[in-house]
């Protein structure tokens, strides 16, 4: 459903009389299409990108899920002044429609009462060709995950293809990937100081399209695409993924190029980091922190419940886990907003109406990360290096310090009416134990920052498949899992560890399925949810499963991918093999394993034999 005028300006009411029916509105500088529900909530990368813009004098205009059906919506605010900004939503909206088995989804959390059905499949692209039924000319900048991690050619597991750059297949101008402020600004000046879209090659963090390359730096010509989307040309996929993977940051990255029939797509370098100072600024610009009111008939939108109190202390990752998009997408730097600007909104918290004194979370993609991994990250001249800054073992330069969290928790937890402070995202365990002053804040973390349940993720515990995760070795989990214990029973309190595990990851035989179920059977741990490997694009992990290649590797090794329903149901009820539904799915795989000393009423079987009597 589109914004109504009255509320164009990027969620904040506009308290100017009414216009005239007779009059017509100035069109707005830029309009964002989105296709979730309006949320003005710095998680928001809609609310984000309007308020930067806002905050740099631009006036905007907000479309959110409009119907794609017709071009109506499209023209509701007339054409913009500047462009078009257009985003899928906070996910992919493949991944927002579809399960791993490609189940139609039953609700939407970033829709008006959880309802499906208000965008479209690849919102991204069809948007995009919507506007450009009703406006040939005006600029169209694509941003957000669905276009960030689709930029260059990518396998799609919802087609089983490899599918050329979206920016081609949208009809667009650009493509902002990554965290796009800096990226958005430098373009709303250049189009507002009267340069052409066109004329927009030079931005980093951007996408473009052209026919003429030799303008460019010492670029990195990519296999063109009609050669990787061929079967017979995975290997050719694998190199070109690679290449991009290794050209993601920011101090050392590359111009990528990727031929096409009669156009060359253009990467160029990511955009610089955000600064401490850059990202205080962006959180605290006007942000309502709600749903827009129109939903409130809806319901309310449930995207909001899990971040209403919670607060993004930093960005990025360096933790590099291959099934994870975040490397491609943030960066693997870690960006931090300082003390004060986290402590001003946790205050500003605690007036909020619903506020009952419990912040949900403080964190990002990986709460105990507070700073890049290590010094180089701040010398142009000796820039960051390949290697991986965790695994298989920690690099010696990487920094472990716990204390300016902790001192961060600490002053949070002394702000008046706040009750709780928990950590809900994600902690690197194997970071802390790494850190020799970590055992003060491991013992505060258990204290003061749990609701009984600490949420990690070993994934799996054999050594051939983690390895193929980019995750530490399962001797690592075992002992934070034991330090855990300890501080826990110092501390008189009964919490538990809640581990995330992954089936059907490439690399993961049957045989490796059965040694994750006798582990969870030896220390009596039932998941109550499983995780089936998602191939998604922007991730080394789909680079293996559709290629059966691992591209780390030279030259290139091949890799078991279970990719057969059959298979990836049998891997799945390995993980929950107590649940009467999986006993005969379980006690088959068992038997085709040849470990039918797994099957009996002994204490280390994990199903029962059942006893059959003969109908007479």
């Amino acid at each position: 459903m589109p914004f109504l005028p009255a509320w164009s300006g990027c969620g904040v009411p506009n308290t100017a009389p009414p216009i005239p029916p007779t009059a017509t509105p100035t069109p707005p500088d830029f309009i964002i299409i989105t296709g979730d529900a309006y949320v003005d909530h710095p998680s928001f990368g809609a609310s984000i990108i309007g308020r930067v813009l806002e905050s740099h004098g631009f006036s905007v205009a907000v479309l959110a899920q409009p119907d794609w059906k017709t071009t109506a919506d499209f023209t509701r605010f007339g054409e913009p002044r500047l462009g078009f900004l257009v985003t899928g939503g906070n996910i992919d909206s493949m991944v927002n429609h579809y399960t791993v088995s490609l189940h139609k989804r039953k609700t939407d959390a970033y829709s008006a009462g959880g309802k499906t059905g208000k965008r479209p499949n690849r919102a991204a692209i069809v948007y995009s060709n919507k506007i450009r039924e009703v406006y040939k000319h005006t600029p169209i900048i694509l941003g957000g995950l669905e276009a960030s991690l689709r930029r260059l050619a990518h396998y799609d597991y919802w087609d089983n293809a490899v599918r050329r750059s979206i920016l081609l297949d949208a009809a667009a101008d650009l493509i902002v990937y990554g965290m796009g402020e800096k990226a958005i600004v430098e373009i709303a000046e250049a189009l507002d100081s009267g340069l052409s879209v066109s004329d927009l090659t030079f931005i980093n963090g951007t996408v473009f399209k052209t026919k003429d390359i030799s303008f460019l730096c010492e670029p990195i010509t990519l296999p063109p695409y009609k050669k990787i989307k061929e079967p017979s040309g995975k290997k050719d996929y694998a190199q070109s993924f690679m290449q991009q993977y290794e050209n993601t940051d920011y101090l050392t990255a590359k111009i990528l190029v990727e031929p096409y029939a009669n156009i060359f797509v253009v990467q160029n370098k990511p955009a610089a980091p955000l600064t401490t100072a850059e990202m205080d600024r962006i959180y605290a610009l006007p942000y309502m922190r709600d749903y827009h009111p129109m939903y409130e008939q809806e319901g309310g939108v449930p995207a909001i419940e899990e971040i209403k109190f919670s607060i993004t202390a930093n960005r990025g990752c360096f933790g590099g886990c291959h099934f994870c998009s975040l490397s491609f997408h943030q960066g693997r730097i870690v960006q931090a907003r300082s003390h004060k600007s986290i402590l001003a909104e946790a205050a500003s918290l605690t007036h909020e109406p619903l506020f009952k004194g419990y912040i949900h979370d403080v964190g990002g993609p990986t709460a105990n990360f507070r700073f890049p991994s290590c010094d180089r990250w701040a010398r142009a001249d000796s820039p960051p290096c390949k290697r991986q800054c965790l695994t298989p073992t920690p690099c010696p330069r990487l920094k472990f310090d716990h204390s300016d969290f902790l001192k961060l928790l600490r002053a949070i937890r002394e702000i008046p009416k706040v009750k709780k402070v928990f950590i809900r995202s994600g902690i690197r365990y194997d970071y802390l134990l790494h850190d020799p002053e970590g055992g003060e804040f491991f013992r505060e973390l258990c204290e003061h920052h749990i609701s009984g349940r600490l949420k990690v993720a070993p994934e799996h515990v054999s050594p051939k498949v983690l390895l193929h995760m980019n995750k530490p070795d399962f001797g690592q989990y075992k002992k934070f899992a034991q330090k855990f214990a300890e501080i826990n029973k110092k501390l008189n309190k009964e919490q538990f560890l809640v581990p995330y595990l992954m089936s059907s990851h490439p690399a993961c035989t049957l045989n490796d399925a059965i040694d994750l179920a006798e582990y969870l059977h030896s220390e009596n741990i039932f998941p109550e949810q499983v995780q089936d490997f998602y191939p998604t694009p922007g991730t080394l992990s789909t680079c293996m499963y559709y290629t059966e290649l691992d591209p780390r590797a030279t030259p290139m090794k091949r890799v078991f991918v279970p990719k057969g329903q059959k298979e990836k149901t049998t891997q799945r009820a390995l993980i929950q093999y107590r649940l009467p539904a999986n006993y005969d799915i379980v006690k088959n795989a068992l038997y085709k394993a040849g470990r039918k000393d797994l099957v009996g009423g002994h204490r280390g079987a994990l199903v029962r034999g059942r006893k059959f009597i003969k109908k007479t």
